[in-house]
């Protein structure tokens, strides 16, 4: 029975220095590629190709959807220059109305956005 102890024994201890060799040979690779290129480079490297991807996908979909690519970009346009337009619409209204009733379509659009 000792003899099984002291068997043990010497197999873990030849299993934790192997295993211990292969952390020690991991950690001295990690810190040659750390030392070849830093943390922050390789997160700015994965953020550019990711960012890379993304941009391929776009235009692909873009290409595929034309139509509705030019009607969002439209109504984004749109949407930035609403008061300059609400403003015109404003401007445009005849002296008899009433200037503390706005015009049908300024109404709207106050009520909407």
């Amino acid at each position: 029975m000792a003899e099984n102890i002291e068997l043990r024994l010497i197999e873990d201890r030849a299993m934790r220095d192997a295993a211990k060799a292969i952390v020690r040979a991991d950690m001295t690779n990690i810190k040659a590629d750390l030392s070849h290129k830093g943390v922050g480079t390789r997160l700015s490297d994965r953020f550019t190709e990711g960012a890379i991807d993304v941009l391929e996908q776009a235009a692909v979909v873009a290409d595929d959807n034309k139509g509705v690519l030019a009607t969002l970009i439209a109504a984004i346009v749109l949407w930035f220059a609403r008061n300059p337009i609400l403003e015109a619409f404003d401007a445009g209204a005849s002296e008899n109305d009433d200037p503390d009733v706005p015009n049908a379509i300024t109404r709207f659009f106050h009520r909407t956005f």
